[in-house]
């Protein structure tokens, strides 16, 4: 049996074992992540607000319901952080900006809303690049978002502080948001698993826009087991797509007979030749499981990143046009 202290070293499938057998409650999960951030956030600046006091008092509740033989799935219990864009009711959420940093929303996102009547435990808001418009989380208010693998490297972004606080064990997952590669981008440069649902697959209600015709919502963790436990508590298809899908048992499918496209433009004729094998053994390892990979070509790819800059940069200048004309000057240089 694992000490308190080396609690954060669980992913979420193990910790929901051992919660939902007793054999660890909430309140030492919550407060393992708790002294972890505390060890380690003031290197890798992953939080803008810490809830210490909230978290440990809905641990407390979950730990009496679960006791008392109401729990209620994998979530139940999981301390996790949120990208500072989601909103959250009676908490401040600051999008990474110097202009909403007083900012406290009355009502919370609904997968804010989902992800708490799932039994998840918020322990705080998670460092980005400012308005999520960038890569880099290189945060000119809150500083930058540091990779725990070396703190001297960046985290990537925009969702830099979830990708950080993820692979510190600060928390067990959190929420990105992803446009261009924002939930991706930092989950590869820090060494976790990051997912860019199918556009209308998890609601962006309360979700602090940067341009709401690509946006997406998506988890951040450390396995892909996680990953779909995360979508099945936020996943709203059943009122876009008609039909709900159960993540965590198509995992247990395999994927022989699936397809994968290998995309040429825009993928395998940009890459370093480092991660070119990298991409290559995985694409083995797919195969050897029963996987079909084909190579795709598909040439608009080439045209890809002028139409979506386009349609990004409107949209962000529609949304933030008064700001933009009243308050210009407490918007970093770079946004």
């Amino acid at each position: 049996m694992m000490s308190v202290n080396e609690l954060h070293y669980l992913n979420i499938q193990q910790a929901s074992d051992l919660i939902s057998n007793r054999q660890i409650s909430p309140v030492e999960l919550v407060y393992c992540h708790l002294e972890r951030i505390s060890q380690t956030d003031d290197r890798l600046n992953s939080f803008v607000t810490l809830m210490p006091e909230e978290s440990l008092k809905i641990a407390r509740e979950a730990e009496k319901s679960i006791m008392s033989g109401g729990y209620i799935g994998p979530m139940h219990g999981i301390p996790i952080g949120l990208k500072d864009l989601y909103f959250t009711k009676d908490i401040r959420t600051t999008m990474g900006s110097k202009i909403y940093k007083d900012f406290v929303p009355n009502y919370d996102a609904t997968v804010t809303s989902r992800l708490k009547a799932a039994g998840a435990i918020i322990l705080g808001k998670l460092q980005m690049h400012e308005f999520a418009l960038g890569a880099t989380s290189e945060n000119p208010h809150y500083g930058p978002a540091r990779n725990p693998w070396n703190i001297d490297c960046m985290t990537g972004g925009s969702s830099g502080g979830s990708g950080s606080a993820v692979a510190s064990g600060q928390c067990m997952a959190a929420l990105g948001t992803d446009t261009g590669g924002s939930i991706r981008i930092p989950a590869a440069l820090c060494g976790i698993v990051g997912l860019k649902p199918t556009f209308g697959r998890v609601n962006r209600h309360g979700v602090y826009p940067l341009c709401w015709s690509l946006d997406t919502v998506g988890p951040m963790t450390r396995t892909v087991c996680d990953a779909a436990i995360m979508l099945d508590s936020i996943d709203d298809s059943g009122n876009i797509y008609k039909v709900a899908q159960d993540y965590t048992r198509e995992l247990r499918s395999g994927i022989k007979g699936l397809r994968i496209g290998i995309p040429n433009e825009y993928f395998l004729n940009v890459i370093d030749d480092e991660v070119q094998e990298s991409v290559l053994e995985v694409t083995n390892v797919l195969k050897d499981l029963g996987a079909l990979a084909v190579d795709i070509s598909v040439p608009a790819l080439d045209h890809s990143f002028a139409i979506s800059t386009a349609i990004m940069m409107a949209e962000s200048a529609s949304l933030h046009i008064e700001n933009l004309r009243n308050q210009a000057d407490r918007i970093g240089d770079d946004v």
